[in-house]
C-alpha cells in the first residue's frame, strides 16, 4: 500500500511541475502532455535503465498513465488566472515529486537485494531524473546540476532506506515531509553544494585581506 501510495503522490506532482513548466514556456497541448508524461515517467525509467529492470515495466503501469493524462488534462484546462496561481508552487510539487520517488526508487533497489550504492543511485535517479528530462526538454539548466541543494535529498532518502533505517509506513511518510521541508528550505534559504566559483571568490577575499594587511 505504501508504495502504490508513493507512485501515485510522485506521479501526480511531476506530472503537475512539468505541465506547468511546459505552459510557463508556451508549449502548445501536445508539448504540455510529453513533458509532463517526461517529469512523471522519466526517472523510473533512467532507474530501470540502470540497475537492471526490464524496461518494458514502466508501461505496465495502467493506473498511472490515466492518474498522469488527467492531472496535465485538468492543468491545460485550468483558467489562466489560476494557472498563474499555481505556477507560483512548481517548486513544491517539484518536491513532493523528489521525495516521493526517491524512497520508491530506493525501495525498489532494496527489493531486489540491490547494494547500497545502487540503492542510493536508485534514489537518486528515480526522484531526479524526471525533473532533469524536464528542464532538457523545455530548454533549462537542469536543478540537479546547480539549483538549492536539490538531488542530495534524494540520496540521503536512499542513503537511510539502503542502510534498514525506515521500515514502518509512519517512519516512510516521516522521510518524504523530512524531504520535502528541507528541500522548500535549501530553496528558501538558498543553500547550496560548494562550487569551483565559490572557492575562486573566497581565495580571491583571502589574498585581498593578505595584501591589505601588509
Amino acid at each position: 500500500m505504501t508504495w502504490e501510495i508513493l507512485n501515485i503522490i510522485g506521479t501526480l506532482a511531476f506530472a503537475i511541475s512539468g505541465a506547468l513548466i511546459a505552459i510557463e514556456e508556451d508549449y502548445d497541448i501536445l508539448g504540455v502532455f510529453i513533458l509532463g508524461y517526461t517529469t512523471a515517467f522519466g526517472g523510473g525509467l533512467i532507474r530501470n535503465l540502470l540497475i537492471g529492470i526490464p524496461i518494458e515495466n514502466i508501461w505496465q503501469q495502467d493506473l498511472l498513465f490515466a492518474v498522469a493524462f488527467f492531472v496535465i488534462l485538468i492543468v491545460f484546462i485550468f483558467p489562466s488566472k489560476w494557472i498563474h496561481f499555481w505556477q507560483r508552487w512548481v517548486v513544491f510539487f517539484d518536491a513532493i515529486g523528489l521525495g516521493a520517488f526517491a524512497i520508491q526508487g530506493a525501495r525498489y533497489a532494496v527489493s531486489i537485494d540491490a547494494p547500497l550504492i545502487a540503492v542510493i543511485i536508485a534514489a537518486t535517479i528515480t526522484g531526479a531524473g524526471g525533473g532533469m528530462l524536464r528542464d532538457v526538454f523545455a530548454g533549462r539548466k537542469p536543478m540537479i546540476f546547480h539549483s538549492d541543494i536539490y538531488a542530495l535529498w534524494a540520496a540521503l532518502a536512499g542513503l537511510s532506506i539502503g542502510l534498514g533505517l525506515i521500515k514502518s509506513p509512519s517512519a516512510t511518510y516521516l522521510l518524504l515531509a523530512f524531504i520535502v521541508l528541507f528541500r522548500m528550505l535549501s530553496v528558501y534559504y538558498k543553500w547550496n553544494l560548494p562550487r569551483k566559483g565559490n572557492w575562486n571568490r573566497l581565495h580571491r577575499v583571502q589574498s585581498s585581506n593578505a595584501k591589505s594587511k601588509m
